[in-house]
Order: structure tokens, then C-alpha cells, then sequence
């Protein structure tokens, strides 16, 4: 049973898809000079312009860098930037430990 992803992460990935197609477009390159660059089909391309869910988690990040657009989104979840996980850490510290100062 295939199972069904959030309304909210199908549109982002539709929103991924157009920005990464408005960005070759507005590089003027061919379809198949980036799936070259990225390493993956031009169908598989395709499939990432449109927002595919199917898709690989590498396959849109070898686009994104055969763009040109850098490697920012791979910060994304680190730990530094996490501020709920830091708040459930911080709560998870015995109350003697956090109210000692150095």
C-alpha cells in the first residue's frame, strides 16, 4: 500500500520543481546538459521539475548543485540550527546542571 505524503510536502516538492526548472530556464540550458551534470536521466529531470515524489532525495540535490545553486540546503537540519531540539535537550539536563555557571 502506497502511502499517501502530506499536503503540505507535495506542494513544496511542486515548488521545488518549478524553482529548479525557472533556474535552468533562466540559465538557458538544455535539460539534458543537467541531468548530464547531475548524473541522472532526462526523464528522471523531468520527473524532478515536476515536483516527483518518487523521486531521490540525491537526484534533486545533483540538480540543485549541477545549477549552480549551492550547498545551503544542506544545513537544513543541523543540530545548531535546531532550536526545538536544543529547548528539549536543555529540559532534559538535571536542574543542578543548568544552574551552575562557570
Amino acid at each position: 500500500m502506497k502511502r499517501k505524503l502530506p499536503v503540505s510536502v507535495r506542494n513544496g516538492l511542486k515548488r521545488l520543481g518549478t524553482d529548479l526548472k525557472n533556474a535552468r530556464l533562466r540559465r538557458r540550458l538544455k535539460m539534458i546538459t543537467i541531468a548530464d551534470r547531475a548524473g541522472i536521466s532526462r526523464e528522471t529531470l523531468a520527473k524532478i521539475q515536476k515536483g516527483d515524489p518518487g523521486v531521490s532525495m540525491g537526484s534533486y540535490a545533483s540538480v540543485i548543485l549541477a545549477l549552480g545553486l549551492g550547498t545551503g540546503w544542506m544545513a537544513l537540519a543541523d543540530i545548531f540550527n535546531d532550536k526545538m531540539g536544543q529547548a528539549l535537550d536543555e529540559e532534559r539536563i538535571p536542574q543542578r546542571a543548568r544552574d551552575y555557571k562557570a
